[in-house]
Order: C-alpha cells, then sequence, then structure tokens
C-alpha cells in the first residue's frame, strides 16, 4: 500500500497545483468519481486488456461521469492512462482530499455510531467534537452496531471512543486488575 501512496503522491500535488484553491472542490468531485471507477477490479482488467485502447479507457471513464469532463479531467485521465496508473486513483483523491484540507485547516472525520444519526444530531456534535481535536472537521457517518451505543470518532490517526462498548471494556479491565 505504501507503494501506491508514493506513485500517487506526485500526481495529487500535481492536480493540486493545477486546479488551485478555487477549483479544488470541483476537482475532487470528478476525482472521486473516477477513484470510484478504477476501484473496482474489472474496470481495472478491462483497462489493462492489450485489446481496449485508451481512447477507450477514457471513453469509459468520459461516459460514467455523465457530463462534459473539464480539460483539467481529460487531460489528467489522459496522463493517469498513458502512464498505466488507474490503480493509484484512489490514492490521488485521498491525497488530493489531504492537500485540500490541510489548506484550509479542516481534517476528515468518521462518526461511527450504533444507530442512524439525523443531521441535526450531527451539527449538534459538531462543536465539542472540532473543539475536542482543535480543528474544523468534514463529519462522515458509518453505522457499527458493535458499539452499542455512544460514538467513536476517528480523524486521522486519532481517535476518540465513547461508546457503550469502550465502556464496558474500561470496567471489565478495571474489575479483572
Amino acid at each position: 500500500m505504501a507503494e501506491l501512496a508514493t506513485i500517487a503522491r506526485p500526481y495529487a500535488e500535481a492536480l493540486y497545483k493545477a486546479a488551485g484553491d478555487a477549483d479544488a472542490a470541483q476537482t475532487q468531485q470528478w476525482l472521486d468519481v473516477f477513484a470510484a471507477v478504477a476501484a473496482d477490479a474489472e474496470v481495472l482488467r478491462v483497462a489493462q486488456s492489450p485489446k481496449v485502447s485508451q481512447d477507450d479507457v477514457m471513453a469509459l471513464f468520459g461516459g460514467i461521469s455523465g457530463q462534459e469532463l473539464p480539460a483539467l479531467a481529460r487531460n489528467f485521465l489522459k496522463v493517469v492512462v498513458e502512464n498505466g496508473r488507474l490503480a493509484v486513483l484512489p490514492q490521488v483523491a485521498q491525497q488530493f482530499r489531504a492537500l485540500s484540507n490541510a489548506r484550509l485547516g479542516v481534517a476528515d472525520a468518521v462518526v461511527y455510531s450504533a444507530f442512524p444519526l439525523s443531521e441535526a444530531q450531527l451539527q449538534e456534535l459538531r462543536p465539542s467534537l472540532e473543539q475536542r481535536f482543535a480543528r474544523k472537521l468534514n463529519l462522515s457517518v458509518e453505522l457499527d452496531e458493535s458499539l452499542i451505543g455512544g460514538v467513536r470518532v476517528v480523524v486521522g490517526d486519532e481517535e476518540f471512543d465513547a461508546s457503550v462498548k469502550a465502556r464496558l471494556e474500561q470496567m471489565k479491565a478495571v474489575l479483572t486488575a
């Protein structure tokens, strides 16, 4: 995995410089679409087939987006396809997001919850999480029924666990000590 990250870094940095701060959000949108398509093993298998031309691969990605791609997207995709680097697109998207977030002083946070959270509940939780992690957060929610209740929040390599499961494990450790 480290190898893919190393290969992806120059692509992400060059794309970020080319897009600039103004177009970073739009660029992230089409890059996420490209990454999702490239993450499919069947798409990679077809794209790497000697029977499929680079133009066919470009048309596949262009067709999936459902709209006319900006010139930057077409040029970027052309370079990636010509260099046989479709497999690194998910890493490029991830690193591009990290560059954009760092520039804006924001971090992505995943809130794991045993139950679905409404947008209102998420917005109520946001200020305390931003204070806890000392930065602005882009929150996304994933369900994890094993938590029983409460939430577990992961921001990069930091974690805040306020779940019932964690509390029960703490009690168990205290009682068995």
